[in-house]
């Protein structure tokens, strides 16, 4: 993965605009996190292979970033973004790793539903 190039993941995000898509979006904080430390709160979220069809996205801030989808009735955003590819099927891969390296945050757009 490389770091965001914002003008590039711009392109990219635009180019999926007004097609149906899938998506795939994940927050964690550490799933063994509670291992360490009991008093800490692990919280996350997962969603994969949701299909919508935005009107706009847009990436902005300064690193790390904040990638919003505006669909008819609202947003679908991930907060935390450093880094991204293309892979090979031509998926958008967005992730936010921390200091460590470790995944906090992944917002993937695809034309094709992501295989389990």
């Amino acid at each position: 993965m490389d770091i965001v190039n914002v003008e590039h993941v711009q392109e990219v995000i635009t180019s999926f605009a007004n097609k149906d898509v899938y998506i795939h979006l994940e927050t964690t904080n550490g799933s063994y996190a509670t291992h360490f430390n009991a008093n800490f709160l692990n919280a996350g979220a997962f969603i994969r292979n949701i299909q919508l069809n935005y009107e706009l996205g847009k990436i902005v801030g300064e690193s790390p970033h904040r990638v919003g989808l505006k669909l008819p009735h609202g947003w679908v955003y991930a907060q935390g973004i450093t880094h991204y590819e293309i892979d090979e099927e031509n998926r958008l891969i967005l992730h936010g790793l921390d200091h460590e390296g470790k995944l906090s945050v992944a917002l993937q757009i695809s034309e094709t539903p992501f295989r389990d």
